[in-house]
């Protein structure tokens, strides 16, 4: 039977240790280029309703009917899936390491009950300023080889958390520019189809607190893996006071925010690319947030609309700073009308 996870925990009952026989996650065991998966994952209702807890997002397309004729997960379930793949061949509790950016492009819904193949590799290595860094691409696929999220994320493979803190705001390629969390504060939100769509309105802001239990929850507990974001102790012989969240659970909060924002078109056409640049402790509020740049007129009535997004923790600090993109029709998005994540 197909298992929602990288691995099965309840064969842990029956004496199997997943990370057994696995690499230890260091840089000199690297080999470029490396395969990394097949793994199959099943879209079930927990899998689902457990993403909803640790993002606090509700929204009902994943609960009910959708434009998609059925149930369908969260634009960004299966992206720590993908993030994770590389512990089918290293022993994900002895990683400590950082993500620092990644890249999606949402191609499909996943249903509920499709089974996905997860498939990527380690395409190149390289080191920089003293630490050293692997890249990864990989997929997840339907049934019928149906594309659904594609991912190139950057992650430093081993480092101390806690010397690797606060590498402020950046502009990367393939961005417009440097984000800065700022908008027009004297527009309203921006909603597509009507004249508040311009450059400088802001999206719609989620404010949500990810709490230990959530943090753990994502970052693989129920799978017995041991980590900087659900494990006190490991957190603490990494040089940080208490666990923080997941780059990629905080990039989570950006998708489902864009799902808000763009609604059944960022299941098919969207693109979001995140850095992450300050750590989140676990129970640190949080403001999920973004600003419109550019829209541009399509052929069919059609628009592509660019915006940046960002993360800012309570205290103003941005944590986590991108770009998305998609296409919509130029009358209005596809949308749910329902309560927002975490509340807001």
């Amino acid at each position: 039977m197909t298992w929602r996870d990288l691995t099965d925990p309840r064969l842990v009952a029956r004496g199997v240790d997943h990370e057994a026989g696995l690499k230890e996650p260091i840089f000199e065991n690297l080999e470029i280029p490396e395969k990394l998966g097949p793994a199959t994952v099943l879209i079930d209702d927990h899998k689902i309703k457990r993403y909803a807890f640790t993002q606090d997002d509700y929204y009902p397309w994943h609960f009910g009917g959708s434009p998609f004729d059925g149930r369908i997960a969260h634009a960004g379930l299966l992206s720590n899936d993908l993030v994770q793949l590389f512990t089918t061949v290293y022993a994900a509790s002895q990683t400590v390491g950082l993500h620092t950016e990644e890249q999606l492009w949402f191609d499909s819904p996943a249903r509920l009950d499709d089974e996905v193949t997860l498939s990527g590799a380690y395409v190149e290595s390289y080191t920089r300023r003293g630490l050293d860094y692997v890249v990864m691409e990989a997929q997840a696929t339907g049934p019928g080889g149906r594309s659904i999220l594609r991912h190139r994320g950057v992650e430093i493979l081993r480092t101390q958390p806690g010397d690797v803190a606060g590498r402020g705001q950046t502009s990367a390629a393939g961005g417009s520019g440097r984000v800065d969390g700022s908008y027009d504060q004297t527009a309203p939100t921006a909603i597509i189809g009507t004249p508040s769509l311009r450059s400088g309105a802001p999206l719609p802001v989620v404010r949500v607190t990810i709490t230990q239990e959530q943090a753990s929850v994502f970052s693989r507990s129920g799978e017995y893996v041991r980590n900087t974001h659900n494990d006190l102790a490991v957190a603490r012989a990494g040089g940080l006071r208490i666990p923080i969240v997941q780059g990629q659970q905080q990039c989570g909060l950006v998708t489902g925010m864009l799902t808000r924002f763009f609604g059944a078109d960022f299941f098919t056409s969207g693109w979001l690319r995140v850095k992450f640049v300050n750590p989140v402790e676990v129970f640190e509020p949080l403001e999920v947030g973004g600003a419109v740049k550019t829209v541009t007129p399509l052929a069919d009535d059609r628009i592509a609309i660019d915006v940046e997004v960002w993360v800012r923790r309570a205290d103003g600090e941005l944590t986590t700073v991108g770009w998305a993109r998609a296409t919509t029709p130029a009358s209005g998005a596809v949308l749910a009308h329902a309560p927002t994540a975490g509340g807001a």
